[in-house]
């Protein structure tokens, strides 16, 4: 099918991308390379459609009437179909609506002479005639001999040579000629079901990486239950309103977990018996076990909004935890366990990787355990500890989880900020917005010399997290490039005991810059203390408890601090002979081992 034809037939209400359909994700680049390949006559891929007269529902405000005969749904190709939409028409297709368009990929500018693309950017193009906006060419609204006057008219008395005028021409007529390039079309049988044609849909997305794995079984979903996406973004806009952003992944991995239990099989969800269940899972999950999560990280845990967050699927075995409780609410002591356990998902990074793989068992835990999250702690610990050392922190950046730890014990110390006095709890309009400052400012250190910015061991200490304090926006403005002992004279003379809600170090000495390492090195101790007291202090682990450890999931996990991995314990594989040596070497690792031990394994 021309690609003419294409933008022709979703105009006229015959080309549709059904409602399971993600949003738009393209980004610039993507499109500028699409353009790209079509002018270069390259292979662009292809698309795959589906005639139908009973259509499931369809993205957009067009409601299908059976009367008016078939209509073709775009199963595969719709982000190429839908850039060259809007970069053809200047216009949003009527199957989208604007909120849908993660990134608007208009205004890319081809320079006429030369045939390169790029987007719009004032500088170079504002009086540089030779950049052309593509969609004016390909509406028409500009040719060959316009860009030649534009152009003659900017460099008075200089006339195009007639191969400039050429190569102007040629420029022009490979993107008119883009709408007549053939997209190769297959099509799926008129007589498929909803059902065939989704599986289709799913074996030639999952041969690719255009879909995850919950995407895939969203639109599997939807099939069954075509209002499924718009009631689940209703809930994300609503979360959003407050802070807490999710993508429909999320929803996806939710409601795996309270019906099956895991976090991997998502073909579970695929087939249509599940439609009942998940209407009924998702009323509750809606009207009661999502809000409740939310509100309870924010009123007991401190947590503000989802950008805290390092891994939000950490919700995960909360979510199904509160599910299987009466009611759908948690006593004082669960919460507290659950608080507990959360905070450390974080800061040991529990979901960083093998997501599916943890939440398998993780979510297995919580459908079996008496007492769930004492166990899953056990396994955060027996994998990676609970100590927390100051020497974890050095170099570390406010992307560290440990920085979100440092907010979370601020607030729940009723810490201010120094500047305006207002908690940092609980903050009044936008302006008093949660920001984070260096206590020394970074101009003030490299001015210095200190450090040497362009060491970068120094430069990774200039910006850690330990040496950052949190502001509201109004007093990160007026705090600007003071010296850390004027400022901070200045807060603890206005406002007394400030500064040790924010851990900063009470000796003036250390407020000079030429001190900065020594105070990183204090503030590193008192925050390594003062994180774990707090920690400690929510709530008691249950005795006797034992977590299983999973062999195959820790010879999956790379090495690290409580992880190291042997390949033979007295077989020498470059003399290829044994070497009863290599036992002592391996027996002084293991003696090395601290009383909490590592876990070695050898094959």
């Amino acid at each position: 099918m021309k690609i003419s034809q294409i933008i022709a037939n979703i105009d006229e209400n015959y080309l549709f991308v059904p409602a399971f359909q993600r949003e738009y994700v393209w980004k610039k680049p993507d499109a500028k390379r699409l353009i790209d390949s079509l002018i270069k006559d390259y292979p662009t891929g292809t698309m795959l459609t589906w005639k139908t007269h009973k259509p499931p529902e369809l993205k957009g405000d067009y409601v299908h009437n059976p009367t008016h005969g078939a209509v073709k749904l775009i199963l595969d190709g719709q982000q190429r179909i839908t850039t060259l939409y809007m970069l053809m028409t200047g216009e949003i297709p009527p199957y989208y609506q604007k909120k849908e368009i993660l990134h608007d990929v208009r205004g890319l500018y081809v320079h006429v002479a030369n045939g390169s693309l790029e987007y719009y950017r004032k500088k170079f193009m504002e009086n540089n005639p030779y950049w052309v906006n593509l969609t004016d060419i390909f509406k028409g609204d500009i040719g060959t001999f316009d860009i030649v006057n534009r152009i003659e008219e900017c460099n008075i008395g200089v006339r195009l040579s007639k191969s400039e005028v050429n190569q102007i021409n040629d420029t022009v007529n490979a993107i008119t000629d883009i709408r007549n390039r053939e997209f190769l079309e297959q099509t799926i049988p008129i007589k498929a079901t909803i059902r065939e044609a989704i599986d289709i849909f799913y074996i030639v997305n999952s041969s690719g990486v255009n879909l995850t794995e919950a995407e895939l079984a969203l639109a599997q979903i939807s099939g069954y239950w075509p209002k499924a996406r718009e009631e689940f973004k209703a809930k994300l806009d609503q979360l959003s309103e407050n802070g807490w952003v999710f993508k429909l992944d999320f929803i996806v991995y939710a409601l795996l977990a309270t019906m099956y239990g895991m976090g991997s099989n998502m073909r579970k969800l695929h087939g249509e018996e599940n439609k009942d269940r998940i209407k009924e899972t998702w009323a509750i999950l809606d009207s009661k076990v999502l809000d409740y999560t939310v509100n309870i990280l924010q009123s007991k845990a401190y947590v503000d909004h989802s950008s805290e967050i390092n891994s939000v699927y950490a919700l995960i075995p909360i979510i199904a935890y509160i599910f299987q409780q009466r009611g759908y609410k948690l006593n004082g002591k669960q919460i507290a366990k659950v608080i507990k356990w959360f905070y450390y998902s974080q800061v040991k990074n529990r979901y960083i990787s093998q997501l599916p793989q943890k939440l398998d068992k993780d979510l297995q835990v919580v459908k079996s355990s008496e007492s769930p999250f004492d166990e899953l702690l056990k396994l955060i610990e027996d994998e990676k500890g609970l100590e927390i050392k100051p020497y974890e922190f050095v170099g570390r950046s406010i992307r560290s989880p440990y920085f979100s730890l440092m907010k979370w014990v601020f607030k729940s110390q009723n810490a201010i900020c120094l500047d305006t006095g207002l908690t940092i709890r609980k903050n009044m309009g936008k302006k008093y917005t949660l920001e984070n400052d260096h206590i020394f400012a970074y101009s003030v250190l490299r001015d210095s010399e200190v450090l040497m910015m362009e060491d970068k061991i120094d430069y990774s200490l200039a910006h850690e997290f330990t040496g950052r304090m949190i502001l509201t926006q109004t007093g990160n403005r007026t705090k600007s490039n003071k010296l850390a002992d004027v400022y901070l004279t200045k807060a603890e003379k206005r406002f007394p005991g400030s500064l040790q809600l924010q851990c900063i170090p009470e000796d003036k000495e250390l407020w000079k810059v030429e001190n900065y390492k020594k105070f990183l090195q204090v503030r590193r101790n008192l925050l390594a203390k003062t994180f774990t007291e707090f920690l400690n202090s929510i709530s008691a682990t249950a005795p006797n408890i034992v977590a299983t450890i999973d062999v195959t999931e820790l010879i999956e996990s790379a090495e690290g601090q409580f992880l190291e991995f042997k390949a033979t314990l007295r077989y020498s594989l470059t003399e290829n002979k044994v070497d009863p040596r290599l036992e002592d070497v391996i027996l002084k690792t293991v003696a090395a081992f601290r009383a909490r031990p590592k876990i070695t394994y050898t094959n």
